[in-house]
């Protein structure tokens, strides 16, 4: 087994077997055979006499040789004691208090074994109505999402990653606007994707200009109504300014609803592929079309190892399915009724690279579909084989298929997963979107650069005799092949990544494999920075007009600046008998007098001002948390006041260390806290820093002393939250990437943004690029990964 060093790390970090001192235990061949053993052990469900041996041999085989690879709960708990194995699940929200908190457990639950929830929020009465029980006001939706997100914060997701969670609201809620704005402040509601559930009603009046219904949920009776169009500008107004909400078309996820008797869909997993019904989870797997290419001759599509790789993949999650340890009753019962699974593709970027054809292409879209066409056929023909043994799924009386002859064993058999995690282990492009760069530099020692360049890319620029260690740092710098002499016109024209195609050509893309998807695709439209709102409108109606079932768009530095408008003349006002109220939805008469003010004032150019710490309180209260770090023990204090955290003390145990530079960092951290820092900014920063010491011990859970401060100051902000000490102040707006120079960046040692971080912050754990993907942040370099 050939594992580059980027697949060795994230294994070894997070899906390797540890002990309770977090020593690694199994090796990485250990692993893959332990799932593989296990999920071979499904066919005694139906064989008590079945040898699985070679079966297990085969589903072995196939993960090794990175031609598939299942989701990361099954390769981290196939075998262990947790033994959940799905990565999505859609839980309900009902209008009561009970309900609304079993639901909080229940997620609770999945995020601690490893999956990701999705929720509608479309059934909780409107806020302001009555609650007949109590004889008080209802809260609305928006305040339990944000009970969900300080639930969410506190668990962590299988002690590898936080959980996450997709938040849906229809859009004839009467509560729309406010959720629509939810997420404008990035730091609320941190957890959550969001999307708006969007109907073919709305779609046309949104075209038309013409008013639709607000109905409540509770009553369905109508309470008023608003103008499409404006509702539709607005989603694409706060998508402009910080890549949410996404939308989602209701009406066409469930035209595919399998069980439609049984049940309306009504939510999606967190990166919104896989629409489920209430309490229903999905397992999911992707094939990795960079493995499935001959070269007898030419580069062409192996269509032989295709066609075995799918069967023999459905066969696999099939089994996952029947092994899988479920969190809840309710969870179990529906997914063993339906038997849902989600394959899929990653490495489609480079399968294009090797045969040489550009993403942005005809070809590449004619070579989508009949890929994917053919992975549908398979997928399907190998489900039938396996109902004509093992039985269809139990709730195929109640389904679209129960007048079929042949019926399959599985409701759904593919979707288009994001990839994240698994695609570094099988070194491919993550799902179907393009490749983010064509190289990436890291830091050796000394300031000297090691250029990681695509295989492929470096194998071609060497055959061609333009390859050049010169070329290759400006490639890595630049992460595209856009103004980089010396590199021919043709192979510019194939190697291009994210920020060299156009949105429509994206979305273009999506439709393709959407066309032969039973459920949905996850991909993110990328935009540059000088986009304009228009160019979203357009690709938000372009998802429709094609067919898609739903969308993302990100645009660069929407989520690392704070964007500013100081009229909101076009913010859509609630109707009621005809007349239409002189403000927003959901806005005070003190917030709408506000705004006045705003629009009208002149703008005034103030000089720029030092902020002076507050006085330290007499009297403070903590926490002191021990931290073993590699000098040994690192006492970490941490204190706060009726105004939020206010200082940091540290102290270093007798192994000696370098104390003053740990009591230099807590001095200033305690300085920007009373001087109204966010807290949030001092976690990011702090976080992910190394140090020599602490790295040459390993199984400690600390990088260095400016971690280990990070990491107390992040649990005493989480155990706080409902304080928002972080209110106190905001962090100041980071500079554009333009503004720097291209040797100034993460890379190389530079702490602010730069062309090399155009798509997201830097990654917390590592401080390398974060990609974003499908509603996913993603660090390619350690593996950390964390939605919206």
């Amino acid at each position: 087994m050939q594992w580059t060093d980027n697949a060795r790390r994230v294994l070894e970090k997070r899906y390797l077997a540890k002990d309770e001192q977090g020593r690694i235990t199994e090796t990485i061949e250990e692993l893959f055979r332990r799932v593989a053993e296990v999920v071979a052990r499904g066919d005694l469900e139906y064989d008590a006499n079945a040898d699985t041996r070679p079966v297990a041999e085969m589903f072995y085989n196939m993960m090794t040789a990175r031609f598939f690879m299942p989701n990361s709960p099954t390769l981290m708990n196939a075998g262990r004691p947790l033994g959940q194995l799905s990565a999505c699940f859609v839980l309900p929200v009902p209008d009561s208090l009970t309900g609304i908190f079993d639901a909080v457990k229940n997620a609770a639950l999945i995020h601690q074994s490893g999956g990701g929830t999705g929720f509608s929020f479309s059934r909780l009465r409107p806020g302001g109505s009555s609650v007949r029980t109590s004889g008080g006001v209802a809260s609305g939706p928006i305040s339990f999402m944000k009970v969900f997100n300080a639930a969410t914060e506190a668990i962590k997701q299988g002690g590898v990653r936080r959980g996450a969670n997709m938040g849906i609201l229809r859009v004839d809620h009467p509560d729309i606007i406010e959720f629509i704005s939810c997420k404008k402040d990035t730091r609320e509601i941190t957890n959550f994707n969001i999307s708006v559930g969007l109907t073919e009603e709305f779609m046309r009046a949104a075209r038309e200009g013409s008013a639709y219904a607000l109905i409540n949920p509770v009553n369905n009776e109508k309470t008023g109504e608003l103008n499409a169009k404006e509702v539709f500008d607005l989603i694409v107004q706060s998508a402009w300014e910080t890549g949410e909400p996404g939308i989602i078309f209701l009406d066409r996820v469930n035209r595919d609803n399998v069980v439609p008797e049984l049940s309306e869909i009504e939510a999606t997993n967190p990166c919104g592929e896989q629409p489920l019904l209430p309490y229903e989870s999905c397992n999911l797997g992707s094939i990795n079309l960079a493995e499935m290419i001959s070269r007898i001759e030419a580069p062409t599509v192996d269509w032989t190892r295709l066609d075995q790789i799918v069967e023999h993949a459905v066969h696999f999650l099939d089994n996952v399915i029947t092994i899988n340890r479920y969190p809840i009753p309710e969870i179990k019962e529906r997914t063993l009724g339906t038997r849902k699974i989600g394959l899929g593709v990653m490495g489609w970027a480079d399968m294009l690279f090797q045969l040489g054809i550009p993403y942005d292409s005809q070809d590449a879209l004619d070579l989508a579909e009949q890929v994917m066409s053919r992975i549908q056929e398979k997928a399907w023909a190998a489900s039938r084989k396996l109902a004509a043994v093992r039985g269809a799924f139990p709730y195929l009386s109640q389904s679209i298929y129960k007048n079929d002859p042949n019926p399959p064993r599985n409701g759904t058999l593919t979707t288009i997963a994001p990839t994240g995690t698994i695609s570094i282990l099988c070194n491919a492009s993550s799902g179907i979107e393009p490749l983010f760069a064509l190289a990436f530099a890291r830091n050796v020692m000394d300031n000297d650069k090691l250029v990681e360049a695509h295989p492929d890319f470096e194998r071609v620029a060497k055959e061609r005799g333009f390859y050049t260690p010169e070329l290759m740092l400006s490639v890595a710098r630049k992460g595209t092949l856009s103004d980089v002499e010396g590199v021919p016109e043709d192979v510019r024209r194939v190697y291009v990544t994210a920020h060299d195609i156009s949105p429509e050509a994206h979305i273009r893309m999506q439709a393709a494999f959407q066309r032969n998807i039973d459920n949905a695709v996850s991909k993110t439209v990328n935009f540059s920075n000088s986009a304009t709102k228009d160019d979203v409108r357009r690709t938000y109606e372009l998802a429709w007009e094609l067919g898609c079932k739903g969308v993302t768009i990100y645009r660069d530095g929407s989520r690392s600046e704070q964007v500013l408008t100081a009229g909101h003349g076009t913010q859509p006002r609630i109707v009621r008998d005809g007349v239409a109220e002189p403000r927003a939805i959901g806005e005070s008469a003190e917030t709408a007098a506000a705004r006045s003010e705003i629009s009208a004032a002149p703008e005034v150019q103030e000089p720029p001002r030092y902020v002076q710490p507050r006085s330290r309180k007499d009297v403070t209260t903590g926490i002191t948390e021990k931290v073993k770090i590699g000098c040994g023990n690192l006492y970490i204090t941490v204190n706060y006041d009726d105004q939020g955290l206010c200082e940091v003390f540290t102290n270093l145990g007798r192994a000696g260390g370098c104390p003053s530079q740990s009591e230099a960092t807590s001095r200033l951290v305690s300085m920007a806290l009373r001087a109204g820092v966010d807290p949030e900014v001092m976690v990011e920063q702090l976080r992910g820093i190394r140090c020599h010491s602490t790295l040459r011990q390993p199984g400690l859970k600390v990088l260095s002393c400016p971690d280990a401060i990070g990491r107390v100051l992040e649990k005493v902000l989480r155990d706080r939250r409902g304080v928002k000490p972080e209110e106190a102040g905001t962090a100041a707006k980071p500079e554009s990437a333009a503004e720097h120079c291209i040797e100034n960046c993460s890379l190389c040692g530079h702490p602010n943004n730069c062309v090399n971080k155009r798509n997201g912050a830097s990654c917390p754990e590592c401080g390398a690029i974060m990609e974003r993907e499908g509603g996913c942040a993603i660090c390619r370099s350690c593996g950390y990964s964390k939605c919206n």
